[in-house]
């Protein structure tokens, strides 16, 4: 899989740059597109996505209580699981997070209460032995859970999907452009981050019809934040107004194809980005060229604005 591009690319003839501009897009699409294909049978990717399958996801409300505990927390855990599933520790003096866990035991199938409380309550089904009836939820309790950052030991394989390269001033120049993009651009420091994992988010403080506030997680890597800022940019760009939640996935394929023409053209590695666009749609990377006039016309904009 190789997307890297050496140096930037230039469209300096006035009369020809039009169809040259669509000609290189439509080839990095396809490119990225057969680099996706090839992202998700890779060993590497496989390795990923058998190690995210082990981590439960959890409700609202543990989400809540994990993010209130522990805000920088991405990935947890069990003590058990953490050493039996991942050969990782938690270190010494660590406190736990706190979650609701299911208490999943035999129930009754009138009050659907597990057998002690069912004769507490006096109720009165009597058609069949506690010992017939089926397994249910019947509550929660208290479970502490640890985050990898609380653990050491075996390392998890990470998906590398950030740009590389030299990005030069291409940082400084994107913030030149954010009023014309109409955003707001806010740089935090990595040590009060407090978006979990993500390196970047647009959001729309006023609501969708706002101006959209753009935080970067900032990082030493230059090319990999001006590859954040493309992709925050695209999100700005293109998905304000009403969202439907269950094509998240499809925006953020959008934003990462931008991210990836635009980085490319402005000579930065961008095969991570196969990674990141395989983790979203592993079924159907066809869907940037579905996509791929809106894709095309927001990475044009960009180049044209940056190009001045």
């Amino acid at each position: 899989m190789v997307l890297n591009s050496d140096s930037p690319v230039s469209f300096d003839e006035a009369d020809t740059r039009d169809a040259e501009m669509h000609s290189a897009i439509d080839e990095w699409i396809d490119d990225l597109v057969t680099a996706v294909d090839e992202a998700q049978s890779s060993d590497e990717f496989q390795e990923w996505l058998d190690v995210q399958s082990r981590f439960h996801d959890y409700s609202y409300r543990n989400t809540l209580l994990i993010k209130r505990q522990c805000p920088e927390a991405t990935k947890v855990a069990g003590y058990r699981t953490w050493q039996e599933e991942f050969d990782r520790h938690v270190k010494e003096g660590e406190s736990a997070i706190w979650i609701w866990a299911p208490i999943i035991t035999t129930r009754c199938p009138e009050c659907e209460n597990a057998p002690s409380y069912h004769e507490q309550i006096g109720c009165e089904y009597d058609e069949t032995t506690p010992e017939e009836w089926s397994e249910g939820l019947v509550g929660f309790k208290p479970a502490p859970v640890f985050d990898v950052s609380q653990t050491e030991g075996e390392p998890l394989p990470e998906l590398d999907t950030a740009a590389k390269g030299d990005a030069g001033d291409l940082v400084g120049q994107l913030f030149d452009i954010a009023d014309e993009v109409g955003v707001l651009v806010r740089v935090v420091p990595d040590e009060i981050w407090g978006h979990g994992n993500a390196d970047g988010v647009c959001e729309w403080p006023d609501g969708r019809d706002g101006q959209p506030v753009v935080e970067i997680r900032d990082r030493p890597e230059r090319a990999a934040v001006a590859g954040t800022l493309i992709h925050e940019y695209a999100h700005a760009c293109l998905h304000s107004g009403d969202l439907d939640r269950t094509e998240r996935a499809k925006r953020e394929i959008e934003a990462e194809a931008v991210a990836y023409i635009v980085g490319r053209y402005c000579g930065l590695d961008m095969s991570g980005s196969a990674f990141y666009l395989a983790a979203w749609e592993p079924d159907d990377a066809d869907i940037v060229r579905d996509r791929l006039q809106r894709i095309s016309q927001t990475a044009t904009e960009f180049v044209e604005l940056l190009d001045r």
